[in-house]
């Protein structure tokens, strides 16, 4: 088998006669691309470039060019205003063809999106790839000013299908970092006119200019129903070639004969590869997933003579056709070093490189992917193991394969017996291993807050202050553990009632709960941590999908706290994401913490913050928290906070991002500090807590013997596995779902406040969790309770009778329970039973 152009007969005639797919376009579009097809659920079909380096080995001299005449081309339409111009790829596929651009137009700083999150590295942008088989992208430059300025913006692609991916590109960037003019570039331009239509009034609607570079244009005529018929097509050729038994990965025997003795500088580390040192200059970076300046092009240009010289002491003599596979994003360096072997090897050589899309593979002169070898993922991706490809490699002749990869990627699953090596080693006599080191940018420069402002402190952490690990959550908060603090119940009511004093300004006693109370949390624990893990999952799922790929999570201390942990930890177990996590202090009345909010935009991007909490009553902190972030921004803080919660569960029906609507028994709400890392309330009072000051809280050391915090969420996060398929079913359904607020909570709140007459929504506290916290920190009158409900008010009713406090049962009650507090309190009131009310 050829990898040329299948000896003149157009790779997509058996895609095309098949499922009547037309490729429309001149010699110059079909013989650049062919049609294969592909397993998603989005598109069927796959345009196959044989000038990209991507799927079809190729020269690497005819790929890099294709990229440097695009860039000329560009440079040439910008002219005096190309030296400002940043370009910017796609990954994967054009992450080498974005930077042989950027080399064309002169040595451009250049940047491509990534879907490997790194550690450390702030995100300055993200955007969805629609049809893609992995669609979340990030922006991770070392420098963030490298998006900043108003030249030319250069977004670069392998082809234009619809526009979807530059639109959602721009729009995101153009919010973030405007600019007048952008140049949108691909190989090909496989745009409708009104795909390309909406390209042009976005440009207007955006007040700036862009422009557009192909090397070739076309149209894909697709028929009706193209998308079931390829699924079909596909099912079937794959379960035959399941049933024929044939495998992408041949046995290995026979072959570790065929290596020679190991040359001078090369070391042999496995039977079936030998590993080559490239001498890959210190502190350059791998390619452009942090940017890629003029300075490293010039190191990379310096040292690629003597690394393309290691790599053919390699080559054994008389090897014919060589390959140089890169690996996944890593497309660049085998590149350059792919196009330096061919000038120093007198065999044919061809590069490509591997990729996670997994493609149909039919050996036919008229389809243009002809073999695949499948292998397991080695670089521990974020969207966890699975399957990965290299395609036209097997059967194609090659005499040697160099396989580079990046040193994340050189991991035991790259050298395991099915690994990529070994599968390699099956189809090619003679396999030579190079890696590059990762980039690991240097820590992030924090500016300077602005004169007038103080430095504000790091967030306080474990165990100096809460019992969660210090990974798990930082606190935005001032540590006040030596004042006391706390006052009796009741005339902590009395001051609240009377105006006397606000809530926030002491702390109640904290509730040790009698040993019946703590069988009866870890009874209800043990029902409902599959259910609370399942919201963890739907809620957090949902925050990645449409708020950010790589979310700030800020819980509302410290009912929100122990959500926030749990929606980190889901995004590692899922995704393989370590997101940052703090808590700060919400006060009804007073609003949120302006300097928190000061420090996490000195920190982050607003627009990643995603504030978290544990539930909504009648929403009075949703709309606290609305009303706060519009006055911190028109005081002059940072534009961008999204104000809507994200929480556990949304009985009022208050916000759009949510785990669950029902109101169920969070076993988090039974308790107060020592389900909560032992934090307590937290504390706004102008003698503590100046105008530079985060807002306090008390650390309850002593408490220790009773923290039950790490193991509730031990045992929430123990349920993730069995709960991760209706969690993504759940999560179909919400993100198709009309979840508009009908504060239907709020309008039940003032009607059982005037039937009461109460006259005071602040005094009713719907739903079980702000129930239970009125049994255990307030003076309560009664509580309703939903007639039927069951296990989930067994502590409710019993923390009733330990009061005193009657419960009555409502027929007609949106909410599991309602807490009701006395609105005529003094001193030595009494229940409605005529008991004395007291803790």
């Amino acid at each position: 088998m050829s990898n040329a152009v299948n000896n003149g007969v157009w790779s997509g005639t058996w895609v095309a006669e098949r499922l009547g797919v037309e490729l429309v376009g001149d010699d110059t579009l079909t013989g650049m691309l062919g049609l294969a097809l592909r397993r998603n659920p989005k598109r069927a079909h796959l345009l196959v470039s044989h000038v990209l380096g991507k799927h079809v080995p190729q020269s690497p001299t005819v790929v890099h060019g294709h990229g440097l005449a695009l860039g000329q081309r560009v440079r040439a339409l910008l002219g005096a205003e190309a030296a400002d111009a940043v370009v910017l790829g796609y990954a994967e596929t054009a992450t080498g063809l974005g930077h042989s651009v950027a080399d064309g137009l002169g040595g451009a700083p250049y940047l491509h999106s990534t879907r490997r999150p790194v550690a450390g590295v702030a995100t300055a942008g993200g955007f969805e790839e629609s049809h893609s088989h992995a669609t979340s992208h990030l922006l991770l430059p070392e420098d963030p000013a490298l998006l900043v300025g108003d030249g030319p913006l250069v977004l670069v692609d392998d082809e234009f299908s619809t526009g979807n991916t530059v639109l959602n590109t721009v729009r995101d960037l153009h919010a973030r970092y405007p600019r007048r003019r952008y140049v949108v570039v691909a190989l090909v331009d496989m745009r409708s006119a009104a795909d390309a239509g909406r390209l042009e009034d976005f440009a207007r609607e955006i007040g700036a200019r862009v422009d557009l570079v192909a090397a070739a244009s076309g149209t894909v005529r697709l028929p009706d129903g193209v998308l079931e018929k390829g699924q079909e097509l596909v099912a079937r050729h794959e379960a035959e070639s399941a049933a024929e038994g044939r495998t992408s990965a041949a046995g290995t025997s026979g072959l570790v004969a065929q290596f020679p003795a190991p040359l001078e500088g090369v070391a042999v580390t496995h039977p079936h590869h030998v590993r080559v040192d490239l001498g890959w200059p210190q502190g350059l970076p791998d390619g452009g997933r942090h940017g890629f300046t003029q300075a490293h092009r010039e190191a990379l240009d310096a040292a690629l003579p003597a690394m393309g010289a290691r790599l053919a002491e390699a080559i054994p003599e008389g090897a014919s056709r060589v390959l140089v596979l890169g690996f996944e994003e890593l497309m660049y360096a085998p590149l350059r070093l792919a196009r330096e072997l061919e000038h120093l090897v007198p065999a044919e050589v061809r590069y490509s490189t591997t990729t996670r899309s997994p493609v149909l593979a039919v050996d036919d002169p008229g389809y243009a992917i002809r073999s695949r070898i499948v292998f397991p993922a080695h670089d521990d991706p974020a969207d966890g193991p699975g399957e990965r490809y290299a395609y036209n490699v097997a059967g194609a002749g090659f005499d040697a394969v160099v396989a580079v990869v990046d040193s994340v990627a050189d991991t035991a699953a790259l050298h395991a017996p099915d690994g990529l090596l070994a599968t390699l080693a099956a189809h090619i006599p003679h396999v030579v291993l190079a890696v590059v080191p990762s980039y690991v940018p240097a820590p992030l420069y924090v500016p300077d807050l602005p004169e007038e402002s103080p430095m504000l402190p790091e967030p306080l952490r474990g165990p100096a202050f809460s019992s969660y690990p210090p990974e798990e959550v930082g606190w935005l908060l001032q540590d006040l553990s030596d004042v006391t603090l706390e006052a009796p119940t009741e005339e902590r009511e009395e001051a609240i009632q009377s105006g006397g004093a606000h809530y926030a300004e002491s702390l109640p006693v904290e509730y040790q709960p009698s040993e019946q109370y703590q069988r009866l949390f870890h009874a209800a624990l043990e029902t409902s941590a599959a259910r609370i893990a399942q919201a963890v999952g739907v809620v957090t799922e949902t925050v990645i999908a449409e708020r950010s790929p790589r979310p700030v999570l800020v819980s509302l201390a410290r009912a929100g706290t122990p959500v926030g942990v749990l929606m980190r930890r889901w995004a590692r177990y899922r995704h393989g994401l370590d997101l940052p996590h703090y808590a700060v202090s919400i006060v009804r009345g007073r609003g949120i913490d302006a300097n928190a909010l000061r420090w996490l935009a000195a920190h982050h991007d607003p627009r990643d913050v995603v504030f978290v909490d544990g539930w909504t009553g009648k929403g009075a902190i949703t709309r606290e928290l609305a009303a706060a972030i519009e006055e911190f921004e028109a005081a002059g803080g940072a534009a961008g906070f999204d104000p809507e919660i994200a929480v556990l569960a949304d009985p009022g029906s208050c916000v759009r991002t949510y785990g669950t609507r029902e109101d169920f028994l969070i076993p988090s709400a039974c308790l107060n500090s020592t389900v909560s890392g032992l934090i307590s309330r937290t504390v706004l009072r102008a003698d503590l807590v100046g105008p530079d000051d985060f807002h306090g809280a008390k650390f309850y050391r002593e408490l220790a013997g009773a923290d039950v915090s790490v193991a509730f969420l031990d045992a929430v996060a123990a349920r993730f596995d069995e709960v991760a398929d209706a969690v993504a079913g759940a999560v179909k359904e919400l993100l198709a779902a009309d979840r508009t607020p009908t504060w239907e909570g709020w309008a039940a709140v003032e009607r059982i406040s005037e039937e009461y007459g109460i006259h005071d929504v602040n005094l009713v506290k719907p739903g079980v969790g702000e129930t239970t916290r009125v049994l255990l920190r307030r003076v309560p009158w009664k509580i309703l309770a939903r007639a039927g409900a069951g296990a989930d008010l067994d502590h409710v009713r019993l923390l009733a009778e330990q009061r005193g406090v009657p419960v009555e049962e409502v027929g007609e009650l949106p909410y599991t329970c309602v807490g009701l507090i006395h609105p005529q309190y003094t001193r030595g009131a009494t229940g409605a039973d005529g008991r004395a009310v007291s803790v």
